[in-house]
């Protein structure tokens, strides 16, 4: 696809044909598929929290499969190494020197399966690829393949053998958010699927490519921001420091992050241009995670998402003209040349979605 004539009307169909793929093998809720795709669009990470069984691993497995992208499983436990994730120096005989092996982070999408079941070490080993989009091993540097995003699980805290993340790599993800339990129609789904294929995990195929997904992400980087609705995030931002009940609240990185994310959710709704509602629709998901809370309200049971349901009702709401700040339309001149450009699909046969409709949640 020429990237350089896609509209955010292709990637609003493409998203919608992704989002449908996935419900094809999966029963998620579709604000968590939206806010997960904003992520990816935005060039970042996730990170998704529940009990066991509840659809993690499959959620992150058909994202990748419906957008045609490479897919990986690092499944995470005590003695897990580091060297295990980047890969390492191995000796090869036959040519007498030692050449580098790359490990399971050399992909497109990486999923760390309970993330908090690795000791911190083997967790830090995730930082550097997920901020650099690099791994070092033995003072050389590796770059990893583009696009390139993280999705990690974990399990409840409260867990016998889990560790807390550190901060620091909270901090790099861009969203958390979790599945929870589906309703009765949908476990009753789930099973009426299983009876309808013979092998024990669903699967799809890819109705994008990994340059679609690539030109997606360049499309996001050109949705323009209004002044006042980056005042509005940065002033989100900074109440939630100022919460007494917050021993350190949303970081600079974490402005860029919400910035980057309310960007990828204008252009799944088919936008140029950031709303205020963008920012209030991903403000949990996107940092709640980064809030570390003072002693006193953990006893008392305060959570992060308090703070941040606390922040957006006491800041106001910035007045914006939508799509002020797009650009001057073309010439006649340049306009009569112009043709409707398609974002590029993976599959001859992909139909066109039909009526966006909430989703019951999935495993």
């Amino acid at each position: 696809m020429d990237e350089t004539n896609a509209t955010p009307d292709d990637a609003a169909r493409t998203v919608r044909r992704v989002v449908e793929r996935i419900e094809e093998a999966a029963v998620v809720d579709r604000t968590v598929l939206h806010t997960l795709l904003s992520a990816v669009l935005a060039r970042g990470h996730v990170l998704l929290e529940d009990v066991p069984g509840t659809g993690k691993t499959v959620t992150a497995r058909v994202i990748a499969e419906s957008m045609g992208l490479e897919f990986k499983r690092i499944q995470f436990t005590p003695d897990l190494l580091p060297s295990d994730v980047t890969g390492s120096m191995i000796y090869d005989e036959q040519a007498g020197e030692f050449e580098f092996a790359q490990g399971p982070v050399f992909t497109n999408v990486v999923l760390a399966d309970e993330i908090n079941r690795a000791p911190p070490k083997t967790q830090a080993a995730l930082l550097e690829a997920m901020e650099e989009r690099q791994v070092s091993v033995d003072g050389t540097t590796y770059e990893l393949p583009e696009p390139f995003v993280v999705v990690a699980t974990q399990n409840p805290i409260e867990q016998e053998g889990t560790f807390r993340l550190p901060e620091a790599q909270r901090d790099r993800f861009s969203v958390k958010t979790s599945l929870g339990y589906p309703d009765r129609d949908g476990e009753l789904g789930l099973l009426e699927r299983r009876a309808n294929r013979r092998s024990l995990s669903p699967s799809v195929e890819p109705v994008a490519s990994r340059q679609a997904v690539t030109t997606l992400q360049d499309l996001t980087e050109d949705v323009t921001v209004d002044e006042k609705v980056r005042g509005y995030i940065v002033d989100l931002a900074r109440q939630t420091r100022a919460d007494r009940r917050a021993d350190t609240g949303v970081s600079p990185r974490g402005v860029q992050r919400v910035f980057e994310a309310a960007r990828a959710a204008a252009l799944i709704d088919g936008r140029s241009y950031v709303t205020p509602d963008d920012v209030k629709r991903l403000a949990r998901p996107t940092m709640a995670h980064r809030i570390v809370l003072t002693t006193e309200a953990t006893v008392e049971g305060v959570e992060p998402s308090a703070i941040v349901r606390h922040a957006v009702n006491a800041v106001d709401v910035p007045a914006v003209a939508p799509g002020r700040d797009e650009p001057e339309p073309e010439s006649d001149a340049e306009s009569e040349t112009d043709h409707e450009p398609k974002l590029e699909d993976a599959s001859d046969d992909a139909t066109e979605p039909g009526a966006d409709s909430a989703s019951p949640r999935n495993r």
